[in-house]
């Protein structure tokens, strides 16, 4: 996978996608990550990339023609990939799971990073999708975007050790994850539940769909009404919602 990333402050990504997962895919040739500073296709000698909107309002817009021609050149450099633009925007559609799945399928992201009060109008239309990561506004796109590439890089073929992992996340599977324990088994008089450590693993799978749903059902039951449940999964979430709400 190909990422590109425009924003007005390259240097705030060279630490995060040099370290950890990202680092390492990079590292392994699985990732390619160019960042480039928009204010440099400014087409004036000052190279101013925002101006007072039309007609008055508060604060500066990003214009167009920096951005513009920043994309061009990444076409020109990377003619032979479908591209997937993205605008972080506080009005774009809310960032989630299922979406990084989505961008884990393309060959190629770029990332439009804004700042200032916000984009002139014509930006939207050279983009694929406008994204935001939540219902709050950051100083800039910057930290907006490195949350969607961590979310979406880990999900790429061999990028974690463990291909299991993260299908089996959280979000991924449509709860949340049960509750996991490693050595030693008893710590200051907490115990590992017996389940886990007497290797039947028919037992232990089923301990931990139960408490999955359990975990779903006392933290996030929103997720549950659109969870498309098995009879098995009925049956533990009526048992949970019985041990929940007994005296």
């Amino acid at each position: 996978m190909k990422i590109d990333v425009l924003t007005l402050f390259p240097r705030m990504f060279e630490g995060p996608l040099g370290e950890s997962i990202i680092g390492k895919a990079v590292d392994r040739n699985l990732l390619e990550i160019n960042v480039s500073n928009f204010r440099d296709h400014s087409d004036n000698k000052h190279q101013t990339v925002d101006d007072y909107p039309y007609g008055g309002g508060a604060g500066m817009l990003l214009k167009v023609q920096p951005i513009f021609d920043n994309l061009e050149k990444i076409r020109e450099q990377n003619p032979e990939t479908k591209k997937r633009i993205i605008l972080l925007d506080p009005a774009g559609k809310p960032f989630n799971q299922t979406m990084a799945e989505e961008f884990s399928q393309e060959e190629h992201l770029v990332f439009i990073c804004g700042h200032y009060e916000g984009y002139d109008e014509r930006i939207r239309s050279l983009v694929t999708d406008e994204v935001s990561l939540g219902d709050y506004v950051l100083t800039g796109g910057e930290l907006g975007a490195m949350v969607m590439i961590d979310a979406t890089v880990r999900l790429l073929p061999d990028v974690l050790g463990n291909n299991t992992s993260a299908e089996t996340d959280s979000h991924s599977t449509g709860l949340l994850e049960q509750p996991q324990y490693t050595r030693p088994a008893v710590f200051n008089d907490m115990a590992v539940p017996e389940v886990l450590t007497n290797g039947n693993h028919k037992l232990i799978a089923e301990w931990q769909l139960k408490e999955s749903i359990r975990r779903t059902y006392l933290r996030r039951p929103d997720m549950l009404e659109k969870l498309e449940m098995t009879a098995e999964m009925e049956r533990f979430l009526q048992e949970v919602i019985e041990e929940e709400t007994a005296d």
